[in-house]
């Protein structure tokens, strides 16, 4: 059982304490969205668009993939 004295004493504390949870949905989301399956997957098919279109060598496509693969995992 909550005591009310604890419960008094928390209270300033209780804006802090959202924020902080905002704060960690908002990095899950953010990490979500560039480690998630849908942004690697975009994110290696605009290497493949820039090889095709010239903008890019062939290594420079290789390394690029590699980094990002390395990211997904890290």
């Amino acid at each position: 059982m909550v005591e009310p004295l604890g419960m008094i004493l928390g209270l300033p504390l209780a804006p802090l304490r959202g924020l902080i949870r905002l704060a960690e949905l908002l990095e899950e989301q953010a990490e979500q969205e560039l480690r998630g399956p849908a942004a690697v997957r975009r994110r290696l098919e605009e290497l493949a668009e820039a090889r095709a279109s010239g903008e890019i060598s062939q290594e420079e496509e290789a390394e690029a993939a590699e980094r990002i693969l390395r990211e997904m995992i890290a």
